[in-house]
């Protein structure tokens, strides 16, 4: 492979845009097309220039971005989209995958990760997530297509404020901004999100609003 890798990103939230701009910006041999906010917008940039990767949210304000994987493989075939969400249920995942998604990868990966899975990516590999890559493997070994049922034990019960906290999470706030919001420490919100794991089994904040998504927590 050689040349600049042209990396367009279809992302609604406006911090997690400029977020993975940046970090398309940081790294010498990428360059980005375009970074826009919907279905319509990612759409219309991949009819008017070409891109070799996709960056797509699914939960977008005008559509599924699944929609967007598929017309940006149908459009560039040798394109590779990666789907980078908070999503992480077998439904998001399978519908994705079927568009033609190559790669999937929770939004709060490590810039290195964005970057490692990008090249992957363009080597021919497929990363995913080993906490998605686990679920969808789950699914298979049931022999069935159908959404694997939230098992909840009754020690992921959450509190109140640990309830608010995961809440905060799932929007994007950060430590800092959440003890602001609600009115407490930022060792409390730390103990707060030290709890939220132990109890969902988890180790990262995307793990976090995985977990909850599928327990309905969220």
């Amino acid at each position: 492979m050689t040349g600049s890798t042209r990396i367009l990103i279809v992302e609604d939230d406006p911090a997690f845009r400029q977020r993975f701009a940046s970090i398309v910006a940081s790294h010498p041999s990428f360059t980005l097309v375009a970074a826009v906010g919907s279905c319509a917008e990612g759409i219309s940039e991949l009819r008017r220039q070409p891109a070799d990767v996709l960056l797509c949210d699914l939960g977008l304000p005008d559509g599924d971005g699944a929609d967007v994987v598929r017309e940006a493989r149908r459009l560039h075939p040798g394109l590779d989209a990666l789907v980078v969400t908070i999503f992480g249920d077998e439904a998001h995942v399978m519908r994705s995958l079927e568009a033609g998604a190559t790669g999937y990868l929770l939004k709060d990966s490590l810039p290195e990760d964005f970057i490692a899975t990008i090249r992957l990516l363009r080597a021919g590999g497929s990363p995913i997530h080993p906490t998605i890559a686990r679920r969808v493997l789950q699914q298979f070994s049931r022999g069935s297509r159908e959404p694997l049922g939230p098992s909840i034990d009754p020690s992921v019960a959450l509190s109140g404020r640990e309830q608010e906290v995961l809440n905060l999470v799932s929007k994007g706030y950060r430590g800092p901004e959440i003890a602001n919001l609600l009115g407490i420490s930022h060792h409390t919100v730390a103990s707060h999100i030290k709890n939220i794991y132990k109890k969902l089994e988890v180790s990262s904040r995307g793990e976090a609003v995985y977990e909850a998504s599928r327990l309905r927590l969220l």
